[in-house]
């Protein structure tokens, strides 16, 4: 099939909407946001009937545990993304803010102010939820988008897009501003990917292999996001239940997410005190362990970790354990291994903890805290559209402004040059 042809349609579409919608008043766009949420929870039922098809599908498929959870649709998961529209349009409207102005000597008045991306196109996996927090933010932030999910989600994508473009253009969004790519075929991804003559960004969300090939095939400008091959370093002035707390959270709350820990790092010094019960607690809840040839010796449930699995994202119930030296060893392996999005260390020692966040390049660095907690919501900030792990043109969490550029607007009363 043409998907280039296809694409191009619905870019030319996407782009005269983004003319108007890039002017239309913040009332307008909290209405639309407003109704999305209300169509949603209407449609409630509908919604949860095809995502039960992906659910099947996946199974059928072999999803694990952790994917088919964050597949997974029920009443208060769509009450929560209703919930999300309902915040964004509460959050302030980034778009002609004044950043800065300035009157120059000879008289002109130069303003910089925020403007709308222009479209945008977002390429994903397997969270449907990304398809109303990525619709949702773009509108606020004036800019169109064209989706494109991952086959796992299909029928519950189509299912809430319909759903929530209807509500925004009864709501006086213009036509075309929300739209979805419906077939699976990679060569669909593949044309979007050279679709510059209308889209201004691709922001790619999902597991390293997607992000790798958009970030090489991409003709488009592209924002990195979500690998996150998070570590914690257990130091040897640890609180012990603090750090036996934070290392659980960060890998067994949610482990199908980015901001989850991959590989936990200890210090030998307390590796004899901390890992033998932290070991037993993660095999308790399921977790599946691949340890160094040290970590080994205190767990007989430990597989032996092998050079991939430093830096792999996991997605899932499985962990990398390794004892190291001291913090010198844990921020070199991190270099390493980490992919810039979170990284973490437990430690009393001042000194070591403002050495791990000056030396650590991560999008989010912490101390005494769970990476679990690098999310829009969490930072006060409202719903993202994901953890930019780059350092153009944004880093972290990015909300409403990250989805902006500037504009420059002078005012002169007949000057020339």
């Amino acid at each position: 099939m043409n998907y280039a042809a296809e694409l191009s349609e619905k870019g030319a579409v996407a782009r005269q909407a983004a003319r108007k919608l890039a002017v239309i008043s913040t009332d307008i766009k909290n209405k639309a946001l407003c109704a999305m949420a209300d169509a949603l929870q209407n449609e409630c039922v509908g919604i949860i009937a095809a995502n039960v098809v992906d659910i099947e599908n996946g199974k059928a498929k072999g999803l694990s545990r952790a994917l088919l959870d964050r597949l997974m649709l029920n009443e208060s998961r769509i009450d929560a993304m209703a919930e999300g529209l309902r915040q964004i349009a509460g959050l302030p409207d980034p778009i002609g803010e004044g950043l800065s102005i300035q009157r120059r000597p000879n008289g002109l008045e130069i303003s910089k102010v925020r403007v709308p991306l222009g479209v945008i196109g977002i390429i994903y996996e397997a969270r449907p939820n990304v398809t109303v927090d990525a619709a949702g933010l773009c509108l606020k932030s004036g800019n169109t988008v064209i989706l494109r999910g991952g086959s796992e989600a299909i029928s519950s994508n189509i299912a809430i897009i319909k759903v929530i473009s209807a509500a925004a253009y009864s709501a006086g969004v213009p036509e075309g501003s929300i739209q979805f790519i419906e077939t699976t075929d990679r060569e669909a991804v593949n044309a979007m990917l050279r679709l510059n003559q209308y889209l201004d960004v691709i922001i790619p969300r999902g597991g390293a292999g997607l992000i790798k090939t958009v970030v090489e095939n991409s003709t488009v400008p592209v924002i990195e996001t979500g690998t996150g091959v998070c570590h914690t370093f257990v130091d040897q002035s640890a609180d012990m239940e603090m750090a036996k707390a934070i290392a659980f959270n960060a890998k067994v709350s949610r482990p199908g997410v980015c901001n989850a820990m991959e590989t936990l790092l200890v210090h030998e010094a307390v590796a004899d005190r901390f890992l033998p019960e932290m070991l037993q607690k993660y095999h308790e809840a399921g977790v599946e362990i691949r340890g160094c040839s040290t970590t080994m010796k205190y767990y007989s449930e430990v597989k032996a970790a092998i050079p991939e699995d430093w830096s792999t994202e996991y997605h899932d119930l499985i962990l990398s354990v390794k004892v190291v030296e001291g913090i010198g060893e844990a921020l070199d392996h991190i270099a390493s291994y980490s992919t810039r999005h979170s990284e973490a260390i437990v430690t009393q020692d001042y000194n070591n903890a403002r050495r791990f966040q000056a030396e650590v390049d991560a999008a989010a660095v912490y101390v005494n805290a769970s990476t679990r907690f690098t999310d829009g919501y969490e930072f006060g900030f409202g719903a993202e559209i994901g953890i930019s792990t780059q350092k153009l043109h944004a880093r972290g969490p990015m909300g409403l402004p990250e989805l902006t550029s500037i504009k420059y607007v002078i005012s002169g009363n007949g000057q020339i040059r």
